[in-house]
């Protein structure tokens, strides 16, 4: 029974991720949701209180298979720091210019929108968020001590070129042009590139 009842919540949140990254929180209504996910009202709050604890457990879950993504990435050895931290941003660029009509990054889709509307979600987003950062940093000091990226503060680093792609991406989505995302990963690459060949 319990296996069931995580595979029921599960699908509440999967076919709402859907609806969110393409529409916004705010436009999805708790009917459309449920309509879409076929299950009736009282099953979604079993699961969830209101539609706000919905969209943190929504986040909650993005940032958990999100990390495991970039933990794998940054552990793999046969790359250097440098070759882990470009084969991220270019993931990075290639899944923002993609030309389906979704925003498949939450926290490029919703910053902005639930900022203002909940504090919970808002916490949420600022924790996993800073979570990526640290991930980064610590990808940035490994790929300095194997000599692959160069010299520099890690943390600053991360945060800048952090900062630098989700801007890139609100103007990619404004503009539906690649071109800042295209210069951020040449900004990227020269930011972080060692003078030493590999």
């Amino acid at each position: 029974m319990k296996t069931e009842t995580q595979s029921t919540r599960q699908h509440i949140l999967d076919i709402g991720y859907t609806l969110i990254v393409r529409k916004g929180f705010s436009s999805v209504g708790l009917a459309q949701l449920l309509q879409a996910a076929q299950v009736p009202k009282g099953s979604f709050y079993h699961y969830f209180k209101s539609k706000e604890q919905f969209g943190e457990a929504l986040l909650t879950g993005y940032f958990e298979q999100y990390q495991a993504k970039l933990d794998e990435l940054f552990s793999n050895n046969q790359l250097t720091g440098f070759e882990r931290q470009m084969h991220y941003w270019q993931k990075w660029l290639h899944v923002q210019s993609d030309t389906c009509v979704d925003q498949k990054c939450l926290v490029v889709k919703l910053s902005a929108e639930v900022a203002d509307l909940s504090e919970a979600m808002r916490l949420v987003l600022l924790k996993g968020s800073t979570s990526i950062i640290d991930r980064l940093t610590d990808g940035i000091r490994s790929g300095i001590l194997d000599g692959s990226i160069r010299e520099q503060d890690p943390q600053t680093t991360a945060e800048m070129l952090y900062h630098m792609w989700l801007g890139a991406s609100l103007m990619n989505k404004l503009g539906h042009s690649t071109c800042a995302l295209e210069r951020a990963l040449a900004t990227t690459e020269s930011t972080l590139k060692s003078a030493q060949k590999f």
